[in-house]
């Protein structure tokens, strides 16, 4: 897991589909408020990007990112 690493979602581009959500297995997204929130920012595996890749809106950085 990454200290550092978490992603971080962009309010304008996001459409609430909570795919992002629905796809990462560490529970570092959550529901709320009609958006997903970043919940376990710990607990987010460095370079995944997984939930990055499931997201059509490209709403999603990285904290950690270059």
């Amino acid at each position: 897991m990454a200290a550092n690493w978490y992603p971080i979602i962009d309010e304008e581009k996001c459409i609430g589909c909570f795919q992002c959500v629905d796809f990462c297995p560490h529970g570092v997204l959550a529901k709320a408020d009609g958006k997903p929130e970043v919940v376990k920012p710990e607990d987010c595996v460095e370079f995944c990007r997984g939930c990055q890749k499931v997201c059509d809106q490209d709403a999603i950085t990285y904290s950690g990112e270059n």
